[in-house]
């Protein structure tokens, strides 16, 4: 079995300011540096499961790489950063207040869910997401020799998804895989078969179980 652990990096700085995010390089607050440890933890414990050496890629997002860093220490693993793998971009409105981007944005029409770009000026399509996030997916997916952590944020989590599952950017206008501050979506692929299951999704009980007993 080939095991892919997905992290959503816990909470940032900027959500804690209600300030747009995207490429907006934030850090992870008090609170997201706390749930990073626990995340970590819970990898260390599964990694004892895993049947190949583990390869750590994340965003080259401050909010991302602090988390991955934290995630190679426990597993005594080397983190690579990838820009690929960032959020969406909202162009001029990140760092902005949240209130100032919901005055101006306009949500995609059924007929251009890929294309649409809005009003914001330098923001990203969801093509131009799934179209970069998935060809870093790709790649990692090209080393059969180690098992996966991606480190990611939450909308660019959906294309890590969607790439894993071979899933063409063209039928990606639609999917949404929901996700929480700090969860962990646990991805397989069988040796025999080469089937690919999400075992689990956006799960956080690691989060709450580690809170219960401190």
């Amino acid at each position: 079995m080939q095991d892919i652990y997905v992290v959503t990096h816990p909470h940032a700085e900027h959500t804690a300011q209600d300030l747009v995010g995207g490429w907006f390089d934030s850090r992870l607050a008090p609170n997201g540096r706390d749930d990073a440890a626990l995340v970590a933890r819970e990898l260390a414990r599964r990694g004892a499961e895993m049947s190949r050496p583990v390869r750590i890629t994340t965003s080259d997002l401050a909010r991302c790489a602090e988390t991955a860093g934290i995630v190679g220490e426990a597993l005594g693993v080397p983190v690579t950063e990838d820009s690929r793998l960032r959020e969406i971009s909202f162009g001029e409105a990140e760092g902005r207040p949240n209130a100032w981007l919901a005055e101006r944005q306009v949500p995609a029409p059924d007929h251009d869910r890929l294309d649409h770009r809005g009003p914001i000026a330098g923001a990203e399509t969801r093509r131009e997401v799934a179209s970069r996030v998935g060809a870093c997916v790709t790649e990692l997916m090209a080393d059969a020799a180690h098992d996966h952590v991606v480190v990611t944020h939450g909308y660019a989590q959906t294309f890590v998804v969607t790439a894993w599952l071979r899933i063409p950017v063209e039928a990606t206008g639609f999917v949404s895989f929901a996700t929480r501050p700090g969860a962990i979506t646990h991805l397989r692929q069988d040796d025999y078969w080469r089937n690919r299951s999400v075992v689990a999704l956006a799960d956080t009980s690691h989060l709450v179980r580690r809170r219960l007993r401190s």
